[in-house]
């Protein structure tokens, strides 16, 4: 399979020669080479990100008022979609002007921006939730006050509360706060909150540009992954999205090995290895799930069939990623291996009490008020979704039997299932849970991917067929140009993105309830470390631990 400057994808049967891709698009002249051009695309999108949480900051609202949690997300909507539209009037004008000279650069630019806008809008939701407070949300409570007390510890040589915990989160906040907050990692985890929900768009969109286009990437990659971004863990989420193109790219390069010269081969791989090295080091759960899909993908696009200096170059660029990847993350896949066996997870939470199959909506640990759950179906008890997405899994496959991409999602989909109910099948066995309930995120996004492949692989059937000679079809049929396709896509994005982002942005807005709301209300009603209160405190009134009188509220 190969992979071309625009993200277009040709065929390649297991240990086959790469059919021809499509003709590339020129690039404008001065703009230098591809990797230019991504880094163009990164400053962009990492620029983009920043733009709404820093006009956040100069909201002036009570953000425990109802009313003003409305208005700050609609200011938020409404420079999201000003912003957004500017980025894609501009590519308007670039198909208008100088006979459309620009127009792939203007889209390149749109689409980075556009991945940027959708998580800083999330970024920015964070910022009016804690808006008045230099808490974190939970405070030193929970998952917050652990991640937090553990950071201080490895921050100033000591070991943390447990060594099977991730390093680099707790590595990156303790440094994090030595350099900016004066070793404060409570008030120092706000910030990597907000910075990580914001960074979470960028970084999605960069991974899936290794197998796609801009505006596909845009569309089939970083949509799907708005089911999932988190501002409270940020980290855990965005190593999950970040993982599956990662993952394909790897299988993706494998499958070429047979053909490449020895020293790109080996610095691809060990860059594929280090990378998922800091992957593993920063949550290491989809690793295990993912385990056997990748396995099954990568021994079908082993080199097989390109003699044996073709399979020596697949094992050498193997060989090459885990010896990267045991240099980066080896001691903690030892401590994994060994303590990791003898750590048990005995919370039983919501989740673990419904239907394990059940995975297509995650309420948190908090879930609030809870009907008849899950919802009941129209189809056994099934759902619409439930029934695209599978229809799309059989579909996906169907079209891209022979595409690495579509292989190993689909791999890794099944592969989560699979170790979902081996783990629940023993769970009243062990009387332990060990985290399978997790696997819902995977399989969301891994379905939701299937069903946005569908989309990619038909568009580019019908693209191709587009592209053939005009003898061939009606005169005046078909669809209009590709331009149009890319403003249209862009603008559609644009108000998707948009309103899940709110969406995922609301969740977090301050309320004395058992959601994930509760959070940043308890950060509000934390007594600060110079003995005041936080300015929007209910009341006036604080205290150490802030207000738990909402656990009255757990049935």
């Amino acid at each position: 399979m190969t992979v071309s400057t625009e993200g277009t994808v040709a065929v390649l049967p297991p240990g086959g020669p790469a059919a021809p891709a499509r003709p590339i698009p020129a690039v404008p002249r001065g703009l230098g080479s591809r990797g230019t051009l991504l880094l163009l695309e990164a400053v962009v999108a990492f620029g983009a990100a920043l733009v709404l949480p820093l006009l956040a900051v100069r909201f002036r609202l009570d953000p425990l008022d109802r009313i003003a949690q409305v208005s700050g997300l609609a200011a938020i909507q409404l420079r999201f979609a000003l912003v957004g539209l500017l980025f894609i009037a501009a590519v308007g004008l670039a198909m208008r002007l100088r006979g459309g000279r620009h127009f792939d650069l203007a889209a390149r630019i749109a689409a980075a921006a556009l991945a940027g806008l959708a998580s800083g809008f999330v970024a920015a939701g964070a910022v009016v939730a804690l808006h008045g407070t230099p808490w974190p949300m939970f405070g030193l409570n929970g998952d917050s006050g652990r991640i937090v007390e553990w950071a201080h510890a490895v921050a100033n040589g000591r070991p943390s509360g447990s060594p099977v915990y991730p390093p680099a989160p707790l590595y990156t906040l303790g440094y994090y706060a030595e350099w900016f907050r004066g070793g404060n990692t409570a008030y120092a985890f706000k910030d990597l909150q907000i910075l990580g929900a914001a960074a979470f768009g960028p970084l999605v969109y960069l991974c899936w540009r290794m197998l796609l286009g801009p505006v596909r990437a845009l569309a089939f990659g970083v949509a799907p992954a708005f089911a999932l971004i988190d501002a409270y863990k940020p980290y855990s989420q965005t190593v999950l999205v970040v993982l599956v193109p990662i993952l394909v790219a790897m299988v993706v390069s494998l499958s070429r090995t047979g053909t490449q010269a020895w020293r790109p081969l080996l610095l691809k791989g060990a860059g594929f290895g280090a990378l998922l090295g800091l992957l593993f080091l920063t949550y290491s759960g989809w690793f295990l799930w993912s385990a056997a899909g990748v396995l099954f993908a990568a021994l079908l696009y082993f080199p097989w069939r390109t003699g044996r200096l073709g399979r020596l170059k697949g094992a050498a660029f193997l060989g090459a990623s885990l010896a990267a990847f045991l240099v980066v993350a080896g001691r903690y896949l030892a401590v994994m291996l060994t303590e990791g066996q003898t750590t048990k997870d005995y919370n039983f939470r919501f989740d673990n009490f419904t239907d394990p199959a059940y995975y297509l909506m995650w309420r948190t640990d908090m879930p609030g008020k809870v009907g008849e759950w899950p919802p009941p179906g129209e189809y056994g008890g099934v759902g619409l979704f439930a029934l695209v997405t599978f229809v799309c899994l059989g579909a996906a496959i169907w079209l891209g039997i022979r595409r690495p991409m579509v292989v190993t999602v689909a791999a890794m989909f099944i592969s989560a299932w699979v170790m979902r109910m081996y783990i629940a099948s023993h769970m009243y066995e062990t009387q332990t849970v060990q985290l399978y309930t997790r696997t819902n995120n995977q399989l969301l996004y891994c379905g939701l991917l299937l069903c946005a492949l569908v989309v990619h692989l038909v568009s580019q059937r019908m693209a191709a067929r587009r592209a053939e000679p005009a003898s061939s079809t009606t005169e005046g049929t078909g669809f209009p140009g590709r331009e149009g396709a890319v403003i249209g896509t862009l603008c559609a994005l644009l108000l998707l993105l948009g309103t899940v982002s709110s969406s995922m942005a609301d969740r977090y807005m301050p309320a004395k309830e058992n959601t994930y709301r509760i959070l940043p209300w308890v950060s509000h009603t934390i007594t600060e470390q110079d003995g005041s209160c936080p300015k929007y405190a209910p009341g006036g009134t604080c205290s150490k631990d802030g207000d738990q009188s909402w656990l009255s509220f757990i049935r």
